[in-house]
């Protein structure tokens, strides 16, 4: 599982898998689901989440991780 926050564009995106999105529906104004081609949710991203939720705050109970990432994207992917 994937969150990843788009400072340009305020939408944090949330992969649940690896798989493709074949599929998307709006489920409310500015959240939308991705599916698969099995019609199984694989994402789910938020549009103006800087002013939805607080972001500067994460935190995470009770998930059976085996390993935790972090990353931080560099000026040069920003300017991409």
């Amino acid at each position: 599982m994937v969150l990843e926050y788009f400072l340009e564009a305020d939408m944090l995106t949330i992969r649940l898998t690896d798989a493709l999105s074949a599929e998307s529906e709006e489920i409310a104004p500015g959240v939308v689901l991705d599916f698969d081609e099995q019609h199984q949710i694989v994402g789910v991203e938020i549009e103006d989440a800087g002013k939805r939720f607080d972001l500067s705050r994460l935190e995470v109970k009770a998930l059976p991780l085996s390993s935790l990432l972090f990353t931080e994207r560099t000026m040069v992917e920003v300017k991409r």
